[in-house]
């Protein structure tokens, strides 16, 4: 394989595994409000965020980490400001303390942070406004939870980016991807260039997943899988997918590896593969390989929906999931190609409609598809071009599911929105 073509692999899995506490969204939120504290050089007098559609569902329903069980974008801007570290970025709320939650609980009911609607932004858009007595600061964020784009200091620019947002399509420096290419990649890659990555990604979201089946999270439906349905592979792979959800959506402290800037992506594409490796008793490089080619195939079909839309990120990651399994039982590349295709001719149309802790059990549906299309493509029996959104050619499938997320679903998410903010009448949230 073409030694750059190869580098260029590996430096977008050191772009996209990354670290972080919490759901991305509400931490993102913290990051900006700690970066526009920390340029201020006081403690604001008020703040305003101002946010796309995406930002406020994923942000609504969620458990701020380090919080003492709050939930809410003026929860995570107001402790970012507190006590957010912005040198820690995704984790920018790791060192907050107790005297900083009870004092985010009174300033949260006095108003001290103010939320607005942004009308014509990106899917993933956070300004946040900070005040003082003498000073205004301005932080931008666009595109990509910790790309900052802007900030200014009463109206003098501070930092600037030019970043040009291409409406989901990443077709710069990411267009020479293609799943052949991911394949060779994955056959070809030495593995220790990315083995501490990925030892890092097994370590921390199964730490979590086991955290989720020991505590009580959300409605635990980690436990409740296992509880039902009993405890061989399969179920597993489900049950500590969902379980590390149930954990990660209600306040765990733990951080996670994250995949297409989402934890619960992260957590798809690598604990079911990490199950099935376990259970087939394969050795390290095997599951380092799976789990590469795992990350890979969830990247490259996110590119083109977008980091934030309607279309459940989930399913996407289930199918980098199956493509991980599917190699692991020795499948052929034509079988992990199937495999793929399988997962998204089956679960495709999922909706996102925000983070929460429902989202364990859409992952466990997302993970318990991954594995049956998997078994279906390695007996033989696919779902073939043009049935639906399937092509007989993947790579034009993957084209039909990033146009289903970015475009097909733009009004769906628009009505999702109006439905979590209570408006019963059309009004033009529509993001760009």
């Amino acid at each position: 394989m073409d030694e750059k073509i190869c580098d260029k692999y590996v430096e977008i899995l050191k772009e996209e595994l990354v670290m972080a506490l919490g759901c991305t969204e509400p931490i993102a939120l913290a990051y900006a409000s700690a970066v526009a504290r920390k340029e201020l050089g006081v403690f604001p007098e008020k703040i305003t965020a101002v946010c796309s559609g995406n930002i406020i569902k994923n942000v609504k329903g969620v458990t701020v980490p380090n919080s003492g069980n709050q939930k809410g974008i003026e929860v995570a801007v107001t402790l970012g400001a507190l006590g957010g570290n912005p040198d820690r970025k995704l984790e920018v709320l790791t060192e907050i303390t107790e005297d900083q939650i009870e004092a985010s609980r009174k300033l949260v009911k006095l108003g001290f942070c103010n939320v607005k609607l942004a009308e014509g932004v990106a899917n993933l858009y956070i300004c946040i406004i900070a005040v003082s007595k003498d000073d205004v600061v301005k932080v931008e964020i666009l595109d990509k939870h910790t790309n900052i784009v802007n900030i200014e200091k009463n109206d003098k620019k501070v930092l600037y980016k030019n970043y040009t947002l291409n409406k989901g399509k990443n077709m710069n420096k990411r267009s020479f991807m293609s799943i052949e290419g991911i394949l060779d990649f994955t056959d070809a890659v030495k593995v220790e260039e990315l083995s501490d990555l990925l030892d890092t990604q097994i370590r921390c979201n199964t730490l979590i997943a086991e955290e989720g089946l020991e505590k009580s999270y959300g409605v635990g439906t980690g436990k409740e899988l296992l509880t039902i349905y009993g405890s061989d592979v399969a179920i597993r792979a489900r049950a500590m997918a969902a379980a590390a959800s149930d954990a990660r959506m209600s306040g765990s402290d733990l951080a996670v590896v994250i995949n297409s800037g989402s934890g619960n992506q992260g957590i798809t594409v690598s604990i079911p593969v990490i199950e099935y490796a376990k259970e087939l008793k394969c050795n390290k490089e095997q599951l380092y390989r799976a789990l590469i080619l795992s990350n890979l195939v969830a990247i490259y079909i996110k590119k083109d929906i977008g980091s934030l839309s309607a279309y459940c990120g989930a399913v996407s990651a289930g199918a980098g999931g199956s493509a991980g399994i599917t190699y692991l039982m020795g499948g052929t590349r034509n079988q992990i190609l199937n495999a793929v295709s399988n997962t998204l001719a089956i679960a495709s149309g999922m909706i996102c409609d925000g983070a929460k802790p429902s989202c364990a059990a859409k992952i466990s549906v997302s993970v318990d598809t991954a594995i049956m299309a998997s078994k279906m493509a390695l007996s033989g029996n696919n779902y073939s071009g043009g049935e639906g959104i399937i092509m007989n050619d993947v790579e034009a499938t993957l084209s039909n599911i990033g146009r289903l997320g970015r475009v097909g679903m733009k009004e769906t998410d628009i009505e999702i929105l109006n439905m979590m903010i209570g408006k019963s009448d059309d009004v033009n949230i529509s993001n760009s």
